[in-house]
């Protein structure tokens, strides 16, 4: 910028030499100089009042202009932003085959502290042990008043609890949300289900978990957001299995048994529509499991599958229709039960120190429950032979079911199978194994001699796996069955039930002491049947843990007893449910004669 001077020479001279005062000029110069500043600085303050007015004017319209979409939108409840966003809260449903609801959700929430922003904890902590008496009061307090600055009080509280925490107004006490796992049929199926609890944890948000049953074995499955909620649905039928839960508490009861379980089984898809192991306990408050003592003590055990036991003479079965199906015997053929019967310095002996003469038929060794009988069959066999066949009937491995603890159900076997081991696992010593590997093999019977894979999944069509014993065989095996049940002689005449043919072995097995041996007082009572006889469309089995009842003047522990009565009535209350009309055998009329008038 060019600044002209104040006092310039020219005028200066000019102005002395024509007689005027110079101090005028200056004085000009310097009015001049001031307008001019003055109209720059206007000029520059009007410029940033033009420059902030848009600023406003723009602040202006942009608030209107969200004023106007707010006031077109629908009203919605602010949410806090989840920091817990990686946690998958929703949890698949569980359905039995019919589509009601075993397991399902239900929203509650956590309720925790902050105690730094509490207004009064003492007295809020004094409170709290009246809202739930099972808190420490003197541990709330050293909690609220120490250096903790988050403090968890409960996972899980109702909706009567949340409303008296917040009547108690402390600002320190809040709430986060909760999915829990709700079983709304409380102990129903216990064991099947399992039972969940809470996994990764937030504040505002827990992750369900699967801890045993189906919720562990398909946790996966009922967790993943692909499935779009779908539930899993199960074979169990809830009606069939409330139905066997109420008779086999009511006949473990009246038979004194330490524990008791029950499996039904449709014998040619596997599915199990009902399994029943007592006792049992509710999963919407499952207890912990126990860490000493005899893990079938704990309502948390799975005798149906957990349970391994020496199964006594329902093994006979098996030794008989392998036996058919070799062409080394029929029904028919007398086979050698003179007594004493030696092997390897041991002698085979029966039930009560019975005696049944020198002969009896294959039926009749399976009707009257021979031992003696039973082993002479299965030196017929030979030891190989005999190992197959019962490897083949899936007795030698954990069944496939979908149970994480069916894993832990593996048969014990004899370190040694030899001839004296052959004899006496033929009618069912010596090995042990679980009821649902024997369901699984009674069902390989039913169903014309296939092998089935039990299953806790609903099926669409049947299942069957391979043959093991031809159509023939497996047809007269049923009959021998029948006859334990409907025969004269039979071993499981109270497991009769009018009407619907039911086929079965009794089996009786001392129990072992873990301290060796066995006890002289204490025994397994089973009873594997299948219904109709005639047709089967079920396998049921039925064990009892050391029964004993006061029956005929004496003490009576057998399955014939104990194990089979409870299986009629079981059979009697669940037939019907299933669809099966009893078949009405019809009666003789009475002996009315008409006359004519």
């Amino acid at each position: 910028m060019i600044r002209t001077p104040l006092r310039p020479l020219a005028r200066i001279l000019t102005a002395r030499a024509r007689g005027e005062n110079p101090d005028a000029i200056e004085r000009e110069n310097i009015r001049r100089r001031h307008e001019e500043m003055q109209a720059r600085d206007r000029a520059r303050a009007e410029g940033r009042l033009v420059v902030l007015g848009l600023f406003f004017l723009a602040g202006f319209v942009t608030i209107g202009l969200r004023m106007a979409h707010l006031s077109m939108s629908e009203p919605e409840e602010p949410v806090a932003a989840n920091r817990s966003h990686g946690i998958t809260m929703q949890r698949a449903d569980i359905v039995d085959r019919n589509g009601h609801v075993l397991a399902t959700n239900l929203e509650t929430f956590a309720l925790y502290a902050q105690p730094p922003q509490m207004v009064d904890p003492i007295a809020a902590a004094k409170q709290l042990k009246n809202i739930f008496p099972d808190l420490e009061e003197e541990r709330l307090i050293r909690d609220f008043t120490g250096k903790r600055k988050f403090v968890w009080i409960k996972k899980r509280i109702s909706p009567e609890q949340k409303q008296a925490v917040h009547d108690i107004g402390d600002p320190g006490l809040l709430f986060g949300p909760r999915e829990m796992r709700l079983y709304p049929n409380g102990r129903l199926a216990a064991h099947v289900l399992g039972g969940a609890t809470f996994g990764k944890e937030g504040v505002n948000a827990a992750e369900v978990i699967g801890v045993a049953g189906v919720e562990k074995t398909f946790d996966g499955f009922l967790r993943d957001p692909a499935n779009e909620g779908r539930p899993l649905q199960l074979s169990i039928d809830l009606s069939v299995q409330d139905a066997a839960e109420r008779v086999l508490e009511g006949g473990m009861r009246i038979m004194n048994a330490r524990g008791a379980t029950a499996i039904l089984m449709d014998v040619r898809t596997g599915e199990v529509l009902s399994l029943v192991s007592l006792p049992d306990f509710d999963p919407n408050d499952r207890p912990r499991p126990a860490v000493s003592g005899d893990p079938s003590d704990s309502p948390l055990f799975n005798r149906a599958v957990q349970g391994v036991y020496e199964l006594g003479s329902t093994f006979k079965i098996f030794t008989a229709a392998q036996a058919v199906d070799l062409g080394l015997v029929n029904p028919d053929t007398p086979i050698d039960t003179r007594r004493p019967l030696i092997q390897s310095g041991h002698e085979i002996g029966e039930f009560r120190n019975k005696n049944y003469g020198p002969t009896l038929t294959l039926a009749k060794v399976i009707e009257k429950s021979s031992n003696v009988g039973t082993a002479r069959v299965a030196q017929m066999i030979g030891v190989e032979r005999q190992k197959q066949f019962l490897r083949d009937l899936g007795l030698f491995d954990p069944t496939g079911i979908e149970l994480v603890e069916a894993r832990s159900g593996r048969p014990l076997l004899p370190r040694q199978w030899h001839e004296l081991e052959m004899m006496t696992i033929s009618y069912g010593h010596g090995m042990s194994t679980t009821p649902m590997n024997l369901a699984a093999a009674y069902a390989t019977i039913a169903n014309g001699g296939h092998v089935v894979s039990p299953t806790i999944l609903k099926q669409t069509e049947p299942q069957l796996g391979p043959r093991v014993m031809s159509e023939r065989t497996a047809a007269a095996a049923r009959a021998m069955l029948r006859q334990v049940v409907a025969g004269e002689d039979g071993t499981a005449s109270f497991a009769e039930v009018p009407g619907y043919e039911v086929a079965g072995k009794t089996g009786t097995a001392d129990k072992p002491n873990p301290k060796g041996g066995y006890y002289k007082d204490k025994v397994i009572a089973t009873f594997a049947s299948m219904f109709p006889a005639s047709d089967p469309k079920y396998v049921l089995v039925v064990t009892l843990d050391e029964p004993s009842i006061h029956a005929a003047g004496r003490v009576r522990r057998s399955a014939g007893w104990t194990a089979a009565p409870v299986a009629a009535e079981l059979i009697a209350r669940v037939a019907p449910l299933l669809g099966l009309r009893p078949r009405v055998e019809p009666g003789q009329r009475a002996g009315i004669t008409l006359t004519s008038n």
